[in-house]
């Protein structure tokens, strides 16, 4: 909750409570959809591993400053994270003091679910949806027991299984408690197979991975474009710089495989033919903060063989892509749930770089194709 995603996206949110704020950059602004909530009636709280209040910590990570805090974003002083569950062991560069004081596995979800339902109590809401906007943590061991099934993953809460990531432990708390929830992260989260299962049975929505803002938004794009125009795409190289915590996260080798393997999946599945040279490069460099620069790459061969190129700099704040997609990924989830539909919501694979599907299938990725899709689902055009 004090990362630099979530504060950008309570701090939207409050100042268009207050009116200070248009709904620009909001992608489902325009969208008049029975049962889904209005922007004003969004509210948020969470968990983080540092204490410090979201104005604090929206300070710190320099997305929003002084002049939304003091227009209409001010709420943001008194909102303190909860405290949170963390593991060196998943995401070793991230760890702080503001942890759950839990013994193990059980009570840890205990301790998240009794927050959620204080929460849902004292803001007195219809609905409670859980976003996972923590750092990325290593690959997890899918052939783990405890990652086998329902049953097997319960046997893993009760014995502490170290196969059991702390995203997991959100995705179940939540999924237990009838809360739907959306993986922004590369994590693996309600995508382990006892999770996917368990949300189907429990009829609650789950939809995930990876938040698709910026590189890889384009790639989706621009992809189907040269497919339909017969260039052949050669190789893709793509590099990216960025100094936010997400950065940092990125910076432990395990975590950096989690966040490229998800990147580098939409480009075959799009052309219908292995790029060998696709190339994805994530750098931590402190100075640039928030502000990410992605360069790409890519070399083509068109007609008669000839050779070209086409070269993309994207300079962009990542949170102000990001939060947008995560206020509409917690509204699609809730109106879901208003509609009686669990399970992988597949039609919101348009917010995900590694969309999540039923039974574990190809996804599209075709931007396009998928935008067609969350508008037939949505049922307003």
């Amino acid at each position: 909750m004090g990362g630099a995603v979530a504060t950008t996206a309570a701090a939207g949110i409050e100042m268009i409570r207050s009116g200070s704020n248009t709904l620009a950059g909001l992608p489902l602004a325009d969208r008049q959809v029975s049962g889904m909530a209005a922007y004003r009636d969004v509210y948020f709280d969470g968990w983080d591993l540092s204490g410090d209040d979201l104005g604090t910590a929206a300070m710190r990570h320099g997305v929003i400053g002084e002049k939304e805090l003091t227009n209409g974003a001010s709420p943001l002083n008194d909102m303190k994270p909860w405290p949170a569950v963390g593991s060196t062991d998943f995401c070793a560069n991230i760890d702080g003091a503001n942890k759950i004081a839990a013994p193990g596995h059980r009570a840890a979800v205990e301790r998240i679910q009794a927050d959620l339902q204080r929460f849902k109590a004292d803001r007195q809401l219809d609905r409670v949806v859980v976003l996972n906007l923590a750092s990325t943590e290593r690959k997890a061991d899918l052939a783990a027991d405890a990652l086998q099934s329902v049953d097997a993953f319960e046997r893993g809460l009760d014995r502490d299984d170290p196969a059991i990531s702390p995203a997991m432990l959100y995705a179940y708390a939540a999924i237990d408690a009838g809360a739907p929830y959306g993986n922004f992260a590369p994590s693996v989260a309600a995508d382990v197979k006892p999770l996917a299962d368990l949300a189907r049975d429990r009829n609650v929505p789950v939809a995930g991975k990876d938040g698709k803002t910026g590189q890889t938004l384009m790639k989706t794009v621009i992809a189907p474009a040269l497919r339909d125009r017969a260039l052949h795409v050669d190789g893709w190289f793509s590099t990216n710089i960025l100094g936010n915590s997400d950065g940092l996260a990125l910076d432990d080798p395990k975590s950096l495989a989690s966040k490229v393997g998800t990147k580098k999946s939409v480009l075959d599945s799009i052309l219908g033919y292995h790029v060998e040279d696709h190339i994805i490069m994530i750098h931590y460099y402190r100075p640039r903060g928030d502000d990410k620069e992605a360069w790409d790459n890519i070399d083509l061969t068109g007609f008669l063989g000839q050779k070209m190129q086409l070269k993309l700099n994207f300079l962009c704040k990542d949170s102000v892509l990001a939060a947008p997609l995560a206020i509409e990924i917690a509204r699609c989830l809730g109106l879901a749930q208003a509609r009686g539909e669990g399970g992988v919501q597949e039609q919101m694979g348009i917010f995900f770089k590694s969309p999540q599907t039923t039974g574990g299938g190809e996804p599209v990725h075709d931007f396009f194709e998928q935008q067609i899709i969350l508008d037939r689902w949505l049922g307003d055009k």
